[in-house]
């Protein structure tokens, strides 16, 4: 049977040879708006990978629009770099398009030259914290006329197809929203009114590119705003939209503000495809579907069960370019998949970065690409089996190196595994699996079990080691850590220790905070008996809600600094401060503990002492690098290098990143 991801469509009068769209995402790497030899060799790996469509972007449309490291497409002078752009991919295989859209009242004043950020009302912005500009009828027209422009110069460049970004937060959509949009002239007010800013900009960009150019709108399907739009607002949203300009819809979800997860780990896969079926069964025109699509069984069954005509796999394909390849052949096993944690990828646009990605070392350095084959071949050494290793030994091996693993334990994968213990975070494991496949792949020699010391180097002979041995955890000097009660988070999330109905947890950093995640869930409902329950009615949704949020045990997370999850990524941070109330764990900051004792612990706080009562005491207050084999390589005269927490202990993307750059140094 035909594989539906793999069957042709048709937009407008555009011939798409899959189902596979590469949707828009800000990767921070244009220059003074201007196309980057960055950008296009980017896209030039991903569409040698063969998804069907990508889109690039978003590119402004006026200079309030967006800031100098998104694309620019508001002069004539970007066309020449636009061209090149959508050379290079169609050149190597897909059909390209540009997402236009104008940030609205989601601009920063500091990105805009101190200019004040645009909006349907002044209210002010939950994101930046500024209260934008209302705009007057006279710049809402040249902003309409902007949009036009923007896409005449979009299809002059060369590209196949245009989107308009109508979602997220940004101006279309603040337009379309009660909460943002307060004006009482013919742009306020009533839904049928709402809609009119974003319906105007797509009649004027089907006047600018004429009828047989694909116009295609990225809208949300809801925005996970309480008191914004209804989903039904939405619906019918989409159906003037497909009734009138559009081609195609591309369906979004939430606004920046929303504090429903959108991209990370903790959203299942293909979780929001309910919001494309809803549009799906209510237009005439195809409808892609995104958000946390990253294999392609998930993509495949949301087409062949027909929530969508198409699928964006955005992140998926910064993690495996060869996604859509590997597919088709039928290697679906040797993809690498995204594993939504956002450390590379929104982590890095909050540091002003360019887009990179744990799980793909080379992402956003495709221009640079310096990890060719080696001229003399050596025989390299890689001890310990974690992401670090893991990443250094098929790195090595690609270069033409002779590569053998040697891990103390009986199992690859490292702190991979501790990382996907706590609820919502298995995609860390998986990980671990996509690098132990790859190994496989590249016929990479794995010798478990196996502790490597002086004798082990001297008879293997190596012409280099990497030294990827890991970390321990740190031991605070607190008095009564050796007492019965005392238990290691590591030990807790690996499930090696018993841990009673009151825990305290020493430590309010990332492990911290997954191990009070994992301790609290023991208990709570299943989802399955969630699911059986709420079908039959059997129990309320205020209940149900209870059921899957209320566990056996009571935590308790004790943080010394004023400051819980200091060292997790900001995409994800939040989510799991927010999971941390919801399964009534309690906070306990700028507080020290000063002793275990045999009932709990006692803390001093604000100078005072306070004995607390916790059947079980869990340490989690960091980790130190564990490089026994430095000295030894020493002392033997070695080349080598060490990398990972071995090195500085750090986050699964320093493991990755640095394991890669020393094996291009060999």
């Amino acid at each position: 049977m035909t594989d539906p991801l793999f069957n042709p469509i048709q937009i407008n009068q555009l011939n798409i040879s899959n189902r596979i769209y590469m949707p828009a995402m800000h990767l921070g790497m244009a220059q003074a708006f201007e196309v980057t030899d960055q950008i296009v060799e980017f896209y030039t790996r991903r569409a040698k990978g063969g998804p069907g469509m990508i889109c690039v972007g978003y590119a402004t449309v006026d200079d309030l629009s967006g800031n100098s490291r998104n694309i620019g497409a508001h002069d004539d002078r970007f066309i020449p770099g636009l061209t090149r752009l959508a050379d290079a991919i169609r050149e190597n295989g897909s059909c390209c398009a540009v997402q236009i859209n104008h940030a609205g009242r989601y601009n920063f004043s500091f990105l805009i030259n101190g200019k004040q950020p645009v909006a349907p009302s002044a209210i002010a912005s939950r994101m930046t914290r500024e209260t934008p500009k209302a705009l007057e009828i006279s710049e809402i027209q040249q902003i309409i006329e902007s949009f036009a422009n923007a896409a005449a110069r979009v299809k002059k460049a060369g590209f196949d197809a245009v989107e308009i970004l109508s979602g997220t937060g940004y101006l279309i959509s603040e337009f379309l929203s009660p909460l943002t949009n307060q004006r009482t002239d013919e742009y306020g007010g009533h839904l049928e009114n709402r809609m009119r800013f974003g319906l105007e900009v797509a009649q004027a960009v089907r006047d600018a590119v004429g009828p047989d150019y694909p116009l295609i709108v990225r809208m949300n399907g809801n925005d996970f705003m309480p008191g914004g739009n209804k989903r039904s607002d939405l619906i019918e949203y989409a159906k003037q939209l497909s009734q009138g300009p559009v081609d195609a819809l591309c369906i979004n979800v939430g606004w920046h503000e929303a504090r429903v997860p959108q991209i990370v780990a903790q959203v299942p896969r293909g979780a929001f495809g309910y919001l494309a079926r809803d549009i799906r069964t209510a237009v005439d025109v195809p409808v892609i579907a995104s958000h946390r699509i990253n294999d392609p069984e998930t993509a495949s069954q949301m087409i062949d069960q027909g929530f969508c005509d198409m699928v964006a796999m955005g992140r998926s394909l910064i993690a495996d370019p060869d996604l859509p390849k590997k597919a088709r052949a039928g290697r679906s096993n040797e993809i690498v998949h995204c594993i939504a944690c956002a450390q590379g990828c929104f982590d890095n646009l909050f540091k002003l970065k360019h887009v990179e990605c744990l799980c793909n070392p080379l992402a956003g350095h495709e221009h640079r690409e310096n990890a060719g084959q080696v001229e003399t071949a050596k025989k390299v050494m890689v001890v310990g089996g974690g992401a670090a290793g893991m990443t250094a030994a098929l790195t090595c091996t690609r270069r033409g190196h002779d590569v053998t693993l040697y891990e103390r334990s009986g199992r690859l994968g490292g702190q991979l595994h501790l990382a996907a213990a706590p609820p919502g975070r298995e995609e860390f494991a998986r990980l671990s699996d996509d690098l132990e496949t790859q190994l496989s792949v590249e016929k990479i020699p794995v010798v478990l079990n196996c502790k490597v010391d002086e004798a082990l180097i001297s008879r293997e002979k190596p012409d280099a080691l990497i030294l990827a041995t890991g970390a321990r955890p740190l031991e605070p000097p607190i008095p009564g850590m050796d007492l019965p009660h005392v238990a290691w988070a590591w030990d807790v999330l690996e499930d090696k220790v018993r841990t009673g109905k009151h825990v305290a947890i020493i430590g309010g950093g990332a492990v911290g905070v997954e191990t009070a995640l994992f301790l609290a869930e023991k208990g709570t409902m299943p989802a399955q008996i969630i699911k059986f329950l709420l079908v039959n009615k059997a129990e309320t949704p205020e209940t149900l809600f209870e059921m899957a949020t209320t566990g056996s045990k009571k935590v308790c997370l004790i943080e010394m600094t004023d400051c819980i999850g200091k060292d997790i990524g900001k995409s994800t941070k939040w989510g799991m401060i927010q999971d941390l109330g919801r399964f009534n764990v309690e906070t306990v900051t700028a507080a020290k503990v000063v002793r275990i004792t045999e009932t709990g612990l006692q803390i001093e706080q604000a100078g005072k002492i306070n004995a607390l009562d916790f059947d079980t005491v869990v340490v989690a207050a960091g980790s130190v690098s564990y490089n026994p084999l430095e000295p030894i390589a020493k002392k033997l005269g070695k080349d080598f290098r060490v990398v990972g927490d071995a090195l500085n202990v750090g986050m699964a993307f320093d493991a990755v990143h640095g394991g890669y750059k020393a094996a291009l140094s060999i």
